[in-house]
């Protein structure tokens, strides 16, 4: 118990955030959240709630737990946050299965655009991978989780990475920020194809984008063999984000020689999260897990020895 106790300690206070910027969710259910820079965010253009990054931890009961992380990137077209059924939802299924999750608040439209969500998501897997001690968690286990245009956003992570700044002051920014797999849930992909979801594309880079920054932010033309093993859930019904960039994502993996595996079902519409009510849809969960699995990351760690 000292460690949830020591987790609460470095957090601070949690102000709801504002209506417009998430669906209703009793906010007091939620962990308080931890800052990811508690100085002031780079680039920040206020002191509310919205002008500062965080992560929302929740750990697995320490008898379940197996050692691995997963960031988790609410959707909402980068205007708002749907923190309760892609986020809350999600972090405890995670918990179930021994996975500590941290859900992230990333900035987002109008205040903020490219590229502060990608720094929050940067600075999260740091934060996460840099406290791995501390959390117990296995450095080389952390994964990112993304529904929608937080699918964007992870999957943008993970083809948009570095190994950090050596030279840094903050040692944080001197660790890694490359996921070691993906999770994408009805991912934006393409913003410069025919697929591309006009609202996330519109609020993450403006109404008139260079076409090089399209390119670059349309993940299937980024995708190499030093992108993560991905596992992609998209369903045949959607309309909000169409299905053909889970498959565009998943050929340029086969292309790239990227371990990856990708379920589309036919039925379902956009944003089911963990799609409990959904017949056939409400199996995704388990075949992640069981993908999680094939990748050893569901195997507890050898306790360590002094």
């Amino acid at each position: 118990m000292a460690r949830y106790r020591g987790v609460l300690s470095l957090m601070l206070v949690f102000l709801a955030l504002p209506a417009a910027a998430a669906p209703r969710l009793d906010t007091a259910k939620m962990p308080t959240p931890q800052l990811l820079w508690p100085s002031g965010a780079p680039g920040a253009k206020g002191d509310l709630d919205e002008d500062k990054p965080a992560l929302w931890v929740f750990l697995p009961p320490e008898s379940k737990a197996v050692g691995t992380a997963v960031v988790v990137c609410p959707g909402g077209g980068y205007a708002h946050l749907a923190i309760g059924h892609e986020g809350k939802d999600v972090a405890e299924w995670l918990n179930s299965l021994g996975i500590a999750a941290f859900v992230l608040r990333y900035r987002l439209a109008p205040r903020y655009q490219h590229p502060a969500p990608l720094l929050d998501v940067q600075r999260a897997v740091r934060t996460v991978r840099a406290g791995a001690d501390y959390w117990h968690i296995d450095p080389a286990r952390i994964g990112v989780l993304g529904f929608s245009a937080g699918g964007h956003l992870a999957s943008t992570i993970g083809t948009h990475f570095d190994p950090g700044e050596s030279a840094a002051k903050d040692p944080i920014d001197k660790v890694g920020c490359r996921p070691d797999f993906l999770i994408l849930a009805y991912p934006v992909i393409s913003l410069g194809s025919d697929y591309s979801h006009a609202g996330s594309r519109k609020n993450l880079l403006g109404d008139n984008p260079e076409t090089a920054l399209l390119e670059s932010l349309s993940n299937e033309k980024v995708v190499t063999p030093e992108t993560p093993p991905t596992f992609l859930f998209h369903t045949n019904a959607d309309t909000g984000v169409v299905p053909e960039n889970s498959v565009l994502f998943y050929l340029a993996l086969r292309k790239a020689k990227v371990p990856a595996e990708m379920h589309i079902f036919e039925h379902g519409r956009h944003g089911i999260g963990l799609a409990p009510d959904d017949p056939a849809a409400s199996i995704w969960p388990t075949l992640c897990a069981n993908w999680l699995r094939g990748c050893g990351v569901l195997h507890a760690q050898p306790a360590k020895t002094n």
